[in-house]
C-alpha cells in the first residue's frame, strides 16, 4: 500500500482536511497538464496550480471524456497503465478511464475503506460486471489485497444465474457480497424458489452485503438489512473516477475528500458551491494515469459539511443519481427515488420486492408483487400512499409472485457450452460460434 496517501484519521477536522487537499491540489494539476486535454484547455499561459484557479476553469464533461477516446486524457507514458476500462457508453461512444499501478492499489484501498472490514477469514462475492468496467476487478482487487477469497459471480455472464449465485451463497459460506441493491432482492426470491429462507438460518455465514451502482433509498436499504438479517453497506463512485464514498460506522456516506477535491454544481445558475443540493464535481488529488479537473459525474447528489459522530471529518453525501429527474403527473413532479420510499415502506407481510411503474398524463400505473393473501391489501395501502404523500392519482395493480421477476428464471440454470463447428446429423448447427 502506498505510504504517501492520507489515511482515515490523519487528519482532525474541516480545516486540516482541506489545508491537505491544497498541498497536493498543485501536483495534480501539473500532472493533469501533462495529457493533450488538459494541456490545451489550461494553455500556453500560467498554469493552474490551487483552488483559486479552479474557478476559472471549465468543467470537464463526460462528453469531453468521449470526444478525447481513447487516450486524450493519458497524463503518463502508456508502458505505465495497469488496466484500461470503459463505463457504458451509448451509441457506441464509450467513456475511456485508465490507472497506473500506483493508482490502482489507491482505489483498492479506498473501496476496501469499509467499516464492515474484509478480513482474511472473509469469501467476497462480487456480483457486479467485470468486462471493460471498472466495478467486479475494483473489489476484487480490493477483497485480494486484503487477504479475502474472491467468487467472482458477474452478473453478466450466461454462466452464472441467479441459481447458481444463491448456490454460491450457501455452499461456499460466503460471508461478504459486492453487487447493486437489486439483487440482493433477487437472491432472497431466488433463494425461496431453491428451498431456502434468506437469513441467518440457510446462510448463516453472510455478515454483510456492500452495494452500489444505483440510488438506495432508506426503506429499500432496511428492508434487504432485514430480509438477510445483515448489513446494507453503501458506496459510491463510477468507472470514470472509481471509489468516491464509503459508509462510516454511523450509516452515513462520507465523500473521500482527501482523495479527491468536491463542488456542487447547480445547473440552473452555473454555480459550484463546496456543499448543497446539485451536480457532484469532482477533482482527482492521487491519481496520475488520468487526473480529472473539475469533472462534472452529473448525479445529483447533497453534500454536507456538517461534523458526523464517526469523527471521520469528512463531507456526508446522499445520493439522488439521475433518479432526481422525474416524470410529471397531475401536475406533481414523480421521481423514482421518492415512488421506492412508497413502495418499500409497505409492510414486510405484504411481500412486496419487485415494482414498475409508469408516468401517464392523467395517471400513475403501477405494479407490484406481492403476496397472494395480501394483494388487495397492499394495493390499497399504496393507492393511499401515493394519494397522500405524492398527491397523484394512481393505479396500482398487485400481481402474484413471478408476474414482473419470472420463477422459472430465478430457477434456470441454462447450459453454456463452447463455441464449435462440427455437429452431428440430428444437431442444430445453427448453434455454432454460439455459446449456448
Amino acid at each position: 500500500m502506498n505510504s504517501i496517501l492520507p489515511q482515515l484519521g490523519d487528519w482532525r477536522g474541516t480545516q486540516e482536511l482541506l489545508e491537505g487537499q491544497e498541498k497536493q491540489l498543485a501536483l495534480s494539476l501539473s500532472w493533469a497538464a501533462r495529457s493533450p486535454f488538459y494541456a490545451r484547455r489550461f494553455g500556453s499561459g500560467a498554469q493552474p496550480s490551487g483552488s483559486d484557479d479552479l474557478a476559472g476553469l471549465a468543467l470537464t464533461t463526460k462528453q469531453d471524456l468521449r470526444d478525447n477516446y481513447p487516450f486524450g486524457l493519458l497524463a503518463v507514458e502508456k508502458e505505465r497503465l495497469a488496466t484500461y476500462h470503459e463505463s457504458s457508453g451509448t451509441a457506441g461512444h464509450p467513456t475511456p478511464s485508465y490507472y497506473t499501478a500506483e493508482d490502482w492499489t489507491d482505489l483498492a484501498e479506498r473501496f476496501a475503506r469499509k467499516h464492515v472490514g474484509i478480513t482474511p477469514s472473509d469469501t467476497l462475492l462480487v456480483r457486479t460486471p467485470y468486462a471493460l468496467l471498472l466495478t467486479g476487478h475494483l473489489a476484487h482487487a480490493a477483497a485480494r489485497l486484503n487477504g479475502a477469497t474472491v467468487v467472482p459471480g458477474d452478473n453478466r455472464s450466461l454462466a452464472t444465474p441467479c441459481s447458481r449465485i444463491v448456490r454460491a451463497l450457501h455452499d461456499l459460506e460466503v460471508t461478504l457480497t459486492w453487487s447493486m441493491p437489486t439483487e440482493c432482492l433477487m437472491w432472497a426470491a431466488g433463494a425461496r424458489a431453491a428451498g431456502y429462507e434468506p437469513g441467518a438460518a440457510d446462510f448463516p455465514a453472510l455478515r454483510a452485503l456492500f452495494v452500489g451502482g444505483e440510488p438506495l433509498s432508506g426503506p429499500r436499504r432496511e428492508r434487504i438489512s432485514r430480509l438477510w438479517g445483515v448489513p446494507v453497506v453503501e458506496e459510491y463512485g463510477s468507472t470514470e473516477t472509481g471509489t468516491l464514498a464509503g459508509e462510516c460506522p454511523e450509516g452515513r456516506l462520507h465523500l473521500w475528500a482527501d482523495r479527491a477535491r468536491f463542488e456542487v454544481f447547480d445547473p440552473d445558475t452555473g454555480v459550484c458551491s463546496p456543499e448543497g443540493a446539485g451536480q457532484l464535481v469532482v477533482t482527482t488529488l492521487y491519481r496520475e494515469a488520468m487526473p480529472l479537473v473539475r469533472y462534472n459525474l452529473e448525479d445529483t447528489v447533497e453534500v454536507s459539511y456538517e461534523e458526523c459522530p464517526c469523527g471521520w471529518h469528512l463531507p456526508t453525501v446522499t445520493v439522488l443519481g439521475r433518479s432526481a429527474f422525474g416524470h410529471d403527473v397531475n401536475g406533481r413532479k414523480v421521481t423514482q427515488h421518492r415512488l421506492e420510499e412508497l413502495v418499500f415502506g409497505l409492510p414486510d407481510a405484504d411481500e412486496v420486492l419487485f415494482w414498475r411503474a409508469r408516468a401517464e398524463p392523467g395517471r400513475l400505473r403501477v405494479q407490484i408483487e406481492a403476496a397472494p393473501d395480501r394483494a388487495e391489501g397492499a394495493a390499497a395501502r399504496l393507492t393511499e400512499a401515493l394519494r397522500s404523500r405524492l398527491g397523484v392519482t394512481a393505479s396500482v395493480e398487485a400481481l402474484r409472485p413471478g408476474g414482473l421477476l419470472p420463477t422459472e428464471l430465478l430457477r434456470a440454470m441454462p447450459d453454456v457450452v463452447k463455441p464449435r463447428s462440427l455437429f452431428g446429423p440430428d444437431e442444430d448447427w445453427d448453434k455454432a460460434l454460439l455459446y449456448q
